[in-house]
């Protein structure tokens, strides 16, 4: 299983919590979509994970950004990531970013609100906010993996699924 999160914007840890924090310990996979803060909370992540992909955000601490790319591009089960935190431009800049990187699937973080749309033939996912939704439910993304592809939910942190994503043309 892959969980994808974002915006932790911590000082001192993870800020896991319920569903979320199962689903980080049990991924093959952590993906994080930036806004650690500080290195402590990137520690905590790396520390609950037994791996971790992540880039940095636009609140990143110099110790933070100098361990973390602003981009990254990664293939899993067939299908090719492109991560970052935020494009200015909204969705036609994101579609922009995964085609460029050849990617099918974009995973990007900053509003703290969970999407899961597509922008032409590029896949648009946005976990929100585990930590600080700003008037949104806490909420992550698990991706289990299917014969090609993913078949994807968007939960809370309490277990309820907000959404189904298929990822790679598979339904969930």
């Amino acid at each position: 299983m892959i969980t994808i999160v974002s915006d932790t914007h911590s000082t001192t840890g993870h800020e896991l919590s319920g569903r979320t924090l199962d689903a980080v310990r049990n991924a093959e996979l952590v993906v994080h979509a930036g806004d650690f803060t500080t290195a402590a909370a990137l520690d905590a992540f790396e520390a609950e994970s037994s791996r971790l992909v992540a880039v940095r955000g636009n609140n990143a601490t110099e110790a933070v950004a100098d361990r973390l790319p602003e981009v990254r591009t990664f293939e899993e089960n067939g299908i090719r990531f492109a991560l970052t935190h935020r494009k200015r431009g909204g969705s036609t800049a994101l579609s922009l970013f995964g085609r460029e990187r050849e990617a099918d699937v974009v995973v990007f973080g900053h509003t703290h609100r969970h999407l899961a749309e597509r922008a032409g033939e590029v896949l648009l996912l946005n976990p929100g906010s585990h930590a600080q939704p700003r008037g949104n439910h806490p909420t992550h993304i698990e991706l289990e993996p299917r014969e090609k592809g993913f078949a994807g939910r968007i939960y809370r942190q309490d277990g309820k699924i907000m959404g189904e994503i298929p990822v790679g043309g598979l339904e969930s």
